[in-house]
């Protein structure tokens, strides 16, 4: 028969465990691990419910505290380059910054950063990670239906027009501004054709903004006022970029004020005093004033993204600093 000094040393073993184990892995694994643990000591428990009560109050904090550090997600588009080069070790970075959702930018060839769909997600799931969104830039009307099995055999549930798709986008070196051919008509009647698609595929399509479609076109009609109001919400929503939609001198909440429910998703991402991109509180954005009318907007899920960093900083130390202006503006 064991003695007392045997399961106190027995609690102790377990809780350094614990910890060392919930910072080490992700939490699904962490748990199969701990019940594991407790069943081979479960006589120990049921003998000692004043210690099963102690390492109860221990188990709390350990899962809530964890809960509390990992929020958010992030559009691999801001670590594109590091994606390319080791995948894995970026996306352990991205977990290790905080997050716990992300939007992939990195889809060719059948292939989700060069692994097949159903691998990615595997991996994601080793990483704690969520597959959200995803943006697909070359889906036509004739790929759609093979791209969106793959989109959906990687578990995301939106699939992300980027910007207008089928060589409508143009970018004018020149002047560095951001446009497209083909008119807002054009636009919504492609993207109302493949938001049919993605629903019987099982996902749900978004169009994400620059700052174009918020400045009226050579016809004097506002792109993104015409989509909003031409397509579908069966169909078509869409995910508002914030720094562009705050570029083109609009406003987040007019447009969740006149088209509430329609913006699924956000991209988070600062404005410097110079107009550059920055990391979320190190510019002028007032996120909080956005953040306050979230259910009005239709908001399930954000992504802070930052297409370019400056003087030195890294992608990989921005979102970091991101994942900290987070909570002061109250995102969870």
């Amino acid at each position: 028969m064991k003695d007392k000094s045997y399961h106190s040393s027995g609690w102790i073993f377990l809780l350094r465990h614990i910890v060392l184990k919930s910072e080490m892995i992700p939490k699904n694994k962490f748990l199969n691990i701990i019940t594991s643990k407790m069943t081979s000591m479960k006589k120990a428990i049921l003998k000692t419910p004043a210690k099963l009560l102690l390492i109860s109050i221990l188990l709390t904090g350990i899962f809530i505290g964890n809960a509390q550090e990992k929020f958010g997600g992030l559009a691999l588009y801001t670590v594109r380059n590091a994606m390319g080069s080791d995948a894995k070790a970026t996306l352990q970075a991205v977990a290790d910054a905080g997050f716990k959702n992300i939007e992939a930018a990195g889809y060719a060839d059948g292939k989700f950063y060069n692994m097949a769909p159903k691998d990615f997600k595997k991996l994601l799931e080793e990483l704690g990670l969520k597959p959200i969104s995803t943006h697909q830039g070359s889906v036509t009307l004739d790929n759609a239906d093979a791209m969106m099995a793959d989109v959906k055999a990687a578990g995301f549930k939106y699939f992300v027009i980027p910007v207008p798709p089928m060589g409508l986008f143009k970018v004018d070196p020149a002047t560095r501004t951001m446009g497209m051919t083909g008119g807002a008509s054009n636009l919504a009647e492609i993207i109302s054709t493949l938001g049919k698609k993605a629903k019987s595929a099982g996902l749900e399509l978004l169009y994400h903004n620059h700052d174009f479609e918020f400045k009226k076109d050579a016809d004097g009609i506002v792109t993104i006022d015409y989509l909003l109001e031409h397509c579908d919400p069966e169909y078509v929503n869409f995910q508002m970029d914030l720094y562009w939609v705050t570029k083109a001198d609009a406003d987040p909440v007019a447009y969740f004020e006149k088209y509430p429910g329609r913006f699924k998703i956000w991209h988070v991402k600062d404005m410097d005093k110079e107009g550059r991109f920055a990391p979320v509180g190190n510019g002028q954005i007032d996120f909080a004033r956005i953040l306050a009318n979230k259910k009005l907007s239709g908001m399930k899920y954000y992504m802070v993204e930052q297409d370019m960093t400056f003087d030195g900083m890294k992608p990989l130390e921005a979102i970091k600093i991101s994942h900290e202006g987070l909570k002061k503006f109250g995102f969870e």
